[in-house]
């Protein structure tokens, strides 16, 4: 199966669920998964899915401009890098993003 391909998939699903229904999400964590965000490390499906969905924004589209992966681990594993540029419709600009 090609990296690329499953990579870009993952991403598309990802993002789409994260816009439209974040709790569904919980089933891409693990409880060994660990959240990065603002200075904060959140670990464990529950947290991270109780994270995202008190983000303080309800409505939220991210528009994909770049996916990049590389293998990771001898388990099969990859890492996705992904640049986008979220937009809320509680702010009044857009912001350039790399995860």
């Amino acid at each position: 199966m090609d990296p690329d391909a499953v990579a870009k998939a993952f991403v598309d699903h990802y993002y789409s669920t994260f816009d439209t229904n974040r709790a569904g999400l919980a089933n891409l964590y693990q409880d060994s998964s660990m959240l990065s965000f603002e200075g904060q490390k959140i670990q464990g499906s529950q947290t991270i899915t109780a994270k995202l969905t008190s983000l303080p924004f309800q409505q939220c589209q991210h528009a994909i401009t770049t996916v990049d992966c590389q293998p990771s681990g001898p388990a099969g594993g990859m890492l996705v890098f992904v640049s986008d540029v979220p937009s809320n419709a509680n702010a009044s600009g857009q912001l350039l993003r790399v995860e």
